[in-house]
């Protein structure tokens, strides 16, 4: 009997990153349909990982925690030589990522030009930094000859427990706030790692306001983090017309909160990532950050807002703690008003309506 082929994808960055990177695996999995796939991720991240068709295991690689430092290198790429991979693919471009799966002594490793340990690599994949990181991601499958397609949704799978934990969070919600609609839903998503990412408190209140006129009604998601935000939100808008479920949830089980959604509204984070997951159109928000950055959402009725022609845009990749020229331009010139036209496009079928 044939040895199955072994691949391995490294990938250890934030939650909305690993998602997506997905389609790489969805597409591989097309090609190669009896090789075994293992996936390396923190534990924050791993939780979107859970069920998907396309991976048969995942590996924790807790490189802030217990892994940290040249002992947690030197463990994990033990663990990984052991494990007799043929491949590994690794979209993940820092020195870390190329040197754990080059000890790890895996024949073949494809990752990047830009790769910080691209000289570790044995097949490097020119990064072209106009596309989406989706796409970016699918062209590590050409040195195995695969042919990508130019773009394939990421997807997600909550299963039946997850769906269970969703539908008694909102029935205890509903027993809570009888004036809460679950089937006329807007998901919020305030929070980001990033504070300059973040829309103002005060707009989403905004939103928020005139969106309960409108007759919907909010679920405001997140993590743990983004609680405190969520619930002061909340607590301006209207208690009983909103629920919080940041730090209630998991990953999936947020995703299939979101999926319950009308629309969700996101700044550039996870949860806008989410969204693109499981079909929901997104209003996602712009600030310092651009969609030609490669990784804005690209679903037929999703919206990007984000204010044009400041010099001062973008101020880097991922934003930061504090505006640089203190102005927060990026974002102040987002209204509430321009965000709840969109979402009334995407429920009356007007927006994007000939998007390719």
């Amino acid at each position: 009997m044939m040895r199955r082929e072994r691949v391995l994808l490294f990938h250890t960055a934030f939650p909305g990153d690993i998602i997506l990177a997905l389609p790489l695996l969805q597409v591989l999995r097309s090609y190669r349909e009896h090789s075994t796939v293992v996936f390396v991720a923190t534990p924050t991240a791993a939780e979107v990982l859970e069920n998907h068709p396309a991976i048969d295991e995942v590996i924790l690689y807790d490189k802030r925690g217990r892994d940290r430092g040249i002992s947690g290198i030197m463990r994990i790429s033990r663990r990984l030589r052991g494990g007799r991979y043929d491949v590994a693919l690794v979209p993940h471009r820092s020195l870390r990522s190329a040197a754990i799966t080059a000890l790890a002594g895996i024949p073949r490793r494809i990752g990047f030009t830009t790769s910080a340990g691209r000289w570790l690599l044995t097949d490097r994949v020119h990064y072209r930094r106009s596309d989406h990181e989706v796409r970016r991601n699918l062209e590590l499958l050409k040195p195995l000859g695969i042919d990508p397609p130019e773009y394939e949704r990421p997807r997600v799978f909550p299963d039946d427990a997850d769906r269970s934990r969703v539908e008694d969070f909102l029935r205890s919600s509903l027993a809570l706030s009888p004036a809460f609609n679950s089937r006329h839903m807007v998901a919020i998503a305030p929070g980001s790692v990033w504070k300059t990412k973040r829309w103002l408190q005060e707009r989403y209140v905004e939103l928020g306001k005139l969106l309960v006129e409108d007759g919907f009604s909010l679920a405001l998601v997140g993590g743990r983090e983004d609680r405190a935000l969520c619930q002061s939100i909340a607590q301006d808008v209207s208690p009983e017309h909103t629920v919080i479920a940041a730090g209630q949830l998991s990953f999936l089980q947020s995703a299939e909160l979101i999926r319950r959604c009308t629309a969700a509204v996101s700044n550039d984070s996870a949860p806008m990532h989410l969204a693109g997951a499981v079909g929901t159109p997104v209003v996602a928000l712009f600030g310092p950050t651009v969609p030609e950055f490669g990784f804005a959402p690209r679903g037929e009725r999703d919206v990007v807002l984000g204010v044009a022609d400041l010099p001062c845009r973008p101020c880097s990749i991922h934003g930061g703690d504090r505006c640089p020229i203190k102005s927060f331009d990026c974002m102040v010139g987002l209204t509430a008003g321009m965000v709840r036209t969109h979402i009334h496009g995407i429920v009356n079928g007007t927006q994007n309506p000939d998007r390719p």
